[in-house]
């Protein structure tokens, strides 16, 4: 037996949203819906950005790497001329931004990839699973026995924020200090910042360039076995080695993508076993639905609900002209929850099939690199916390909005939980 919980259709009219209001981007499952019927390529009043929603639309615009460049390099979009802040205070102080991995279209993304998808095997996630197995017991044996906790300062964000620590070479003890960072780096494309804020977010993202560039000489003088020392000491054929500017970028990428995207994976999930509670007592009896209850949940509550395109020319889609040089917003989240693709798409349901076809990880040449450890973090997660809690409510109404305002990821910031061992 399944729940619904959004309405497929929304009787209010489309003006009546805007995806800068934080109730809309914590709940923007009935918006998707009008999209779908009304309005595939949507375009924001509020930004000028564009907007794609349906799922094979978006399948299409993410293969297309030539006339949707992953290159986005426009001033306008969230932040205007405040941008510049940033920009000017990194350039002067710090190392300026430039464009690697996702940020880029073949063929400079594949070199990129290349160098990451030697430290993302198959073989080193293996190898890596009882690391992955013993620190998720370890974090459940802090609290289990209280029969509380506050999920995500307790488990969500150290379990990937330690693993991913780890993995890069970076110090585990802080990743409180890591998660600030990774919060700041992420404003300038989430929110809308005023002179203050951005000059804040500049100072943090300094703090950690100064920071990892004293990693990457330490690195380079007695390299370890972790990324950053692959990265320093990478050597391809006919090729010169990563800049300092190319490793603060990739190091921006590894921080934000490990902290935010883990993380709210596992909020979001256990956020539903809370809402589904026959569903979770189903993968405890039997554990061979896990893996389809993780891709249901990916599905349903994605983490990055979409990412940024820039038109290379002016392009036409179901009747709406996107001209060259517009941002568009590639919509996971709405695909994710497109009919055509996902039958009753608003309905939670561990047994559907084919929900290892969402979007949740990308689509084409961009797919994240790191899908494979981040599915092993949930497996290993969600396995142990349904074996060892049962019973498991909310100690406390979550927020409103639940998620904190953002455009494309939807982070839970506060999750108290009670349950039973």
């Amino acid at each position: 037996m399944t729940q619904q919980n959004h309405p497929p259709l929304d009787h209010r009219p489309l003006a009546d949203y805007s995806m800068l209001d934080p109730h809309v981007q914590a709940d923007p499952f009935p918006f998707y819906s009008k999209l779908h019927s009304e309005c595939p390529v949507y375009r924001m009043p509020e930004t000028g950005m564009y907007m794609i929603t349906r799922y094979d639309d978006l399948r299409e615009v993410l293969r297309d790497t030539e006339t949707f460049s992953s290159d986005v390099r426009s001033q306008g979009g969230l932040q205007g001329d405040v941008a510049r802040i940033l920009e000017d205070t990194l350039k002067e102080k710090g190392w300026a931004h430039v464009q690697t991995l996702q940020r880029t279209d073949p063929p400079q993304h594949t070199r990129y990839r290349e160098l990451l998808k030697r430290v993302f095997t198959g073989r080193r996630v293996k190898d890596l699973t009882p690391r992955i197995d013993a620190l998720t017991h370890e974090l459940i044996d802090r609290f289990a026995q209280r029969g509380s906790c506050e999920f995500i300062s307790e488990f969500a964000l150290p379990f990937p924020g330690i693993i991913i620590a780890e993995q890069i070479g970076l110090d585990p003890s802080e990743i409180d200090r890591f998660k600030r960072w990774a919060d700041a780096m992420l404003a300038p494309a989430t929110r809308v910042l005023d002179e203050t804020e951005m000059r804040a977010v500049a100072e943090t993202e300094l703090e950690a360039q100064h920071y990892l560039a004293e990693v990457f000489e330490s690195r380079r003088r007695e390299p370890r076995d972790d990324i950053i020392s692959a990265l320093v000491n990478a050597e391809i054929e006919g090729e010169q080695p990563l800049s300092v500017h190319e490793l603060q970028s990739l190091m921006h990428q590894l921080i934000t993508g490990g902290y935010e995207t883990t993380t709210s994976a596992l909020a979001h999930g256990m956020w539903l076993i809370v809402r589904h509670p026959d569903q979770a007592q189903q993968v405890r009896e039997d554990p061979t639905l896990l893996n389809n209850f993780i891709e249901e949940t990916l599905r349903f509550e994605g983490p990055v609900q979409g990412l940024a395109r820039q038109t290379t020319r002016d392009v036409e889609m179901h009747g709406t002209v996107i001209p060259k040089g517009s941002m568009v917003i590639v919509r996971y989240g709405a695909g994710n929850r497109d009919e055509s693709q996902f039958p009753n798409a608003g309905t939670f349901d561990i047994h559907r099939e084919r929900a290892v076809t969402h979007m949740a990880f990308g689509v084409g040449v961009h797919s994240c690199i790191g899908a494979l450890l981040a599915r092993q973090e949930l497996r290993s997660a969600y396995r142990a916390l349904l074996e060892r809690l049962h019973d498991i409510e909310l100690a406390r109404p979550l927020p409103d909005p639940v998620t904190q305002s953002s455009l494309f990821f939807v982070s839970i910031e506060e999750m108290h939980l009670k349950f039973h061992t």
